[in-house]
């Protein structure tokens, strides 16, 4: 069970670092050369936000999610995608871009949570 948890977590993380790299490449500035494990470390940071810290802001949001019918969670998805970049080094990215990516990423998240894996079947 915990096993398959990890698993699917890996996988998460896999192809959020994907979605980030296509972020990073569509719509921030990028100051310098970004190596192959930015985008990996971006997409575990992301995955970690998005497992801890993104559902207390959504439980403190409720209220503002209800009241916009669902809208106000792309908010929380650009502060999401915002607080990551803020961690990755020679990253800058706008808010314009940030919400972007957020779109970006969450289409990416459904697709993930939608295709099956051997891990997650229903």
């Amino acid at each position: 069970m915990i096993k398959n948890q990890i698993i699917e977590f890996i996988i998460r993380s896999v192809l959020s670092a994907f979605g980030m790299w296509i972020c990073i490449s569509l719509f921030a500035t990028v100051n310098g050369d970004l190596g192959f494990w930015i985008f990996v470390v971006a997409g575990l940071i992301f995955s970690l936000f998005n497992a801890f810290v993104r559902p207390l802001v959504t439980m403190f949001a409720l209220p503002l999610v209800v009241l916009t019918m669902g809208l106000f969670t792309v908010l929380i998805n650009t502060a999401m995608v915002s607080l990551t970049i803020r961690f990755i080094p020679n990253v800058t990215m706008g808010f314009g871009g940030a919400v972007l990516s957020s779109l970006v990423m969450s289409v990416a998240n459904g697709l993930v949570n939608y295709w099956p894996t051997p891990y997650n079947r229903r």
